[in-house]
């Protein structure tokens, strides 16, 4: 009877290894800036390929999915090896996995919307500045239990340094399991014979997420939820190296570069803040920074022209001193001017500063194109004109009105305003977060500016599962959704350290400010003309714009072939045979 019993447990555990052994476990990689849900079927192809210049990121994403669950997943990268030996280091490659969070209803006007879960947030396998381990939290990248019947993800950064020699790198990383299972990811960087600049081309103006962190956990602590983070500077510091490696501007500590009143009525600015502001302009490659705004000092402009004056011949300098003349100084001087009182207010402060014509600009989030003739126009008042996306206008802000003018345009995304744009909300398309540099270099913008210091948490208590973070409380639409509005990061306490975390939307803006860069670097060499048959398919306007992601890799590819190409003597095409008379 023992017997018995014993060779059927044999029998039926030999069975439950076979089925084990039998049951699907899918592994593949995707490099397209694509999202994949949890429920999509599993796709085909390990092998994960990129081409990339030095001094670039890019991202590829191990997906998996399995009929059974399976236990303790985690990946280990490898390094990739290139020419005579030379290795893009496993150690220097960023891992993390994807978290999914349920979205039931979509972002207004999103008609092709689809409930279900969402990858977004990302998970880091170490502390994004320290690179060190993190300890126990409530959530942790690895090992990850993988549900039966669902898709999850993994996301892989790699880098290549300024030095590395060009060629193929090749190298693989393994997907284990708990139990000695093991699936290989075959991975080749083709590294391209250039690099990227250390310093963007592409202006930004996305905020400080340290800043708008500081007022979020203000609030949660008055409401007894959890305390502030104990070292701040920490979190400057993490936030910033984080925006850097984004391509985006980091943003110094409030109260820097800041002009001071001195006794005989001038202004200064402190010496040894400007020595500050060299190092930090120079530690994170930022080429533009947002001052200080007059009213700080000056309450009446038209009464106080003589202190504001002042003032402005305090930037003049201090940019002297500074001596970083690729660096862009602006002050934000108003926030959509919606009415003639807004219109006027932005008249009297403007058009003194740009009279002085000094070092410091004037932005504003308005088009050239006044909103109502009897509010009169802004001409005269505006350095930097920066409309929503929906209301750039070529024949306003085309070229012959700034050559007239002298001025540039960023622009700026803001929940689901005008006609459809690549509007920036997690349900989106994530190419929603890339196309818009391809269409800010064909209409010739040269910034791009987003509100909420990427960190607008308040209207929700947990960001990581709650994705409708505007409309909730007084600032927005009642009971209009906009998921992820105002949001690019996540809190990095739930990851084990006092921060921010990235996300799948970060990485795709990423790649476009990267994509910008090569367009620029073409453009400086061989003219705008060069690269019309390459934009213009990509870019129509902000309201028709490429939706296969592939295509914009093709491009990608295209451009760094021209631009290897710039680095042979260039030898016009031929011209015709004459005929003859």
């Amino acid at each position: 009877m023992r017997m018995a019993y014993r060779t059927i447990m044999v029998v039926l555990a030999m069975a439950a290894l076979a089925a084990a052994a039998q049951a699907e476990w899918k592994v593949w990689t995707l490099a397209q800036t694509r999202r994949v849900l949890r429920d999509e079927p599993a796709g085909t192809g390990k092998d994960a390929a990129l081409r990339l210049a030095r001094n670039e990121w890019r991202g590829f994403q191990i997906l998996l999915r399995s009929d059974e669950p399976v236990k303790g997943i985690n990946v280990v990268p490898g390094d990739l090896v290139g020419p005579e030996g030379a290795v893009l280091a496993a150690a220097d490659a960023r891992l993390y996995r994807q978290h999914q969070m349920e979205i039931k209803v979509g972002t207004y006007r999103n008609k092709d919307f689809k409930p279900g879960w969402y990858p977004d947030p990302l998970i880091p396998f170490d502390h994004p500045l320290t690179r060190r381990p993190l300890g126990d939290a409530k959530l942790r990248a690895v090992p990850f239990d993988l549900p039966a019947d669902e898709t999850h993800g993994f996301w892989v950064d790699l880098y290549v340094p300024m030095e590395a020699k060009a060629g193929v790198y090749r190298g693989t990383y393994r997907v284990t399991a708990a139990g000695g299972r093991a699936v290989e990811v075959p991975v080749t960087a083709t590294v391209w014979d250039f690099a990227l600049p250390l310093v963007p081309t592409m202006q930004t103006c996305f905020g400080s997420p340290a800043g708008r962190m500081r007022g979020y956990y203000r609030e949660r602590a008055k409401a007894g939820k959890e305390p502030e983070p104990a070292d701040w500077n920490a979190v400057d510091d993490q936030a910033n190296e984080m925006l850097a490696r984004h391509r985006i501007n980091a943003v110094p500590p409030p109260g820097t570069f800041v002009p001071q009143e001195q006794p005989d009525g001038s202004f200064l600015v402190p010496p040894d803040q400007v020595m500050f502001l060299r190092m930090f302009i120079d530690n994170y490659h930022i080429n533009a920074f947002q001052t200080a705004h007059p009213s700080s000092v000056i309450k009446d402009p038209e009464k106080e022209k003589d202190r504001l004056l002042a003032w402005l011949r305090a930037y003049d300098a201090a940019a002297a001193q500074l001596d970083r003349p690729h660096v862009l100084l602006y002050t934000y001087l108003k926030d959509e001017p919606n009415d003639a009182e807004a219109y006027a207010y932005v008249r009297a402060w403007g058009e003194p500063i740009l009279e002085a014509k000094g070092a410091l600009k004037v932005l504003v989030t308005e088009q050239a194109k006044t909103q109502n003739s009897p509010w009169g126009d802004l001409i005269g008042a505006v350095n930097i004109w920066c409309p929503l996306m929906s209301l750039f206008d070529p024949s306003q802000e085309g070229d012959g009105w700034r050559l007239i003018h002298k001025e540039s345009i960023w622009t700026y995304t803001a929940l689901c305003q005008g006609e459809p744009t690549p509007w920036w909300h997690i349900d989106w398309p994530l190419l929603n977060y890339r196309a818009p540099a391809w269409i800010a270099y064909r209409s010739k913008i040269t910034g791009l500016l987003y509100w909420g210091g990427m960190a607008y948490w308040k209207e929700v208590d947990d960001p990581w599962t709650d994705p409708w973070t505007y409309g909730h409380g007084k600032g927005g639409e009642k009971g209009t959704v906009y998921n992820g509005e105002g949001t690019l990061v996540y809190p990095g306490r739930p990851c084990g350290y006092d921060g921010v975390a990235e996300s799948l939307r970060l990485k795709a803006l990423r790649d476009g400010i990267e994509d910008y860069e090569y367009l620029a670097m073409l453009r400086r060499t061989r003219g705008s003309t060069a690269l019309q048959d390459i934009v213009q398919p990509l870019a129509t306007s902000w309201f028709a714009w490429e939706k296969n992601p592939a295509a914009y890799d093709t491009a990608r590819a295209a451009l760094a072939e021209r631009i290897l190409a710039t680095k042979r003597p260039f030898m016009p095409p031929p011209k015709p045979p004459r005929k003859a008379r």
